[in-house]
């Protein structure tokens, strides 16, 4: 569903627009959303692609928002594959309590529609590709996240309680462990941090998700053991925190994607703007990420995908929780080179690189 930037309002769901020294709430997502798209209609379009657990259970929560930032022409950014230009997908915050990642996605955005006619590499960006963005991809979760602002809460799942209550921990189902792709019932029990739902894609978030990224990217790949096309176009980030690494398929497997050198070759591309080293299997985190959204676009429609662990282990702007001025100071400068490039690359990401 596109939303209308003149009709559309914010939920009145969280007490303001920030917490924790700066951090944007859903609701200020949202309202950032429908803002940009009101300023720039030449620009973005603004679409509701889903609803949260919460949304579902008719119980309040939130839409599934995605925008597309390009400057529009005709058939551009509607929700299927055909057309012109080539896509890049920033995702964010689908851990909940992964702060930082929703508010990279909120710079992106602004550096895009701030840049056209102004910034002669973002201005050929907005001309030649789709950039699109989904700041927030578990918004029930960040509610919880939120509702502490001083000291937010760690939820990192959604908001699924159907399974039962649980006396210690948070109750819901880790939503980068509950796509249709490798989905593993071993991951964990209800009241663990990687619980991966009652059954692949249970959760409408999952649902949204995928079937967005459904729409936008055709399928270029055949036998899960067999390479994408060489004219494959797009590329996939989602962010998380926190350890200063990039991770590219497989996730759900030690074994090598038939796609690997190329995969490992983009990473290190962007690798080279952040100073993440790049690791595939259970590198970098230590465990394997069966059900992820990156191994589900990759292993479905062959879209390189990557996730980017962001944050240092130790120091001031390590954790889940970072101080906000951590954004200004040390991510948003790696980040935003790194991000570019892979909007660039999407032309061509298993081939000649930019």
């Amino acid at each position: 569903m596109l939303l209308s930037s003149t009709a559309y309002s914010a939920p009145n769901l969280a007490a303001g627009a920030t917490y924790y020294g700066g951090y944007h709430t859903v609701v200020g997502h949202e309202q950032h959303n429908a803002a940009v798209a009101a300023a720039h209609p030449e620009l973005v379009k603004l679409y509701d692609i889903g609803d949260s657990w919460t949304k579902a259970q008719g119980q309040g929560g939130h839409d599934i928002q995605a925008l597309c930032i390009t400057k529009l022409a005709p058939d551009d950014c509607a929700l299927n594959s055909t057309g012109k230009k080539p896509k890049f997908v920033l995702h964010a915050q689908i851990h909940a309590r992964e702060i930082a990642t929703g508010e990279i996605a909120y710079q992106w955005i602004d550096l895009l529609v701030s840049s056209h006619g102004v910034d002669p590499e973002i201005t050929e960006l907005l001309d030649t590709r789709e950039l699109w963005i989904v700041p927030i991809a578990n918004p029930d979760g960040v509610d919880v996240v939120a509702s502490n602002p001083a000291r937010p809460l760690l939820q990192r799942k959604n908001v699924d309680d159907s399974a039962g209550e649980c006396q210690a921990g948070y109750p819901g189902v880790d939503l980068n462990r509950n796509s249709s792709f490798r989905w593993d019932a071993n991951q964990g029990d209800p009241c663990t941090e990687m619980y991966p739902g009652a059954k692949a894609a249970s959760e409408p978030e999952t649902v949204a998700i995928q079937g967005f990224l459904a729409k936008i990217f055709p399928d270029t790949k055949g036998a899960v053991d067999a390479p994408a096309a060489a004219s494959t176009t797009g590329v996939f980030v989602t962010l998380h925190s926190y350890g200063n690494d990039i991770l590219a398929p497989w996730g759900y497997t030690r074994t090598a994607a038939p796609d690997q050198a190329a995969l490992v070759a983009l990473g290190n591309k962007m690798g080279g703007f952040t100073g993440y080293p790049v690791f595939t299997g259970d590198g970098g985190i230590g465990y394997l990420t069966p059900g992820s959204t990156s191994d589900w676009l990759y292993g479905t429609r062959g879209v390189p995908s990557y996730t980017f662990e962001i944050g240092p282990r130790t120091g001031w702007c390590a954790g889940f929780l970072p101080p906000y001025s951590c954004i200004a100071s040390t991510f948003w400068p790696l980040l935003k080179p790194a991000l570019v490039y892979a909007a660039k690359a999407a032309a061509t990401p298993y081939g000649q690189l930019p």
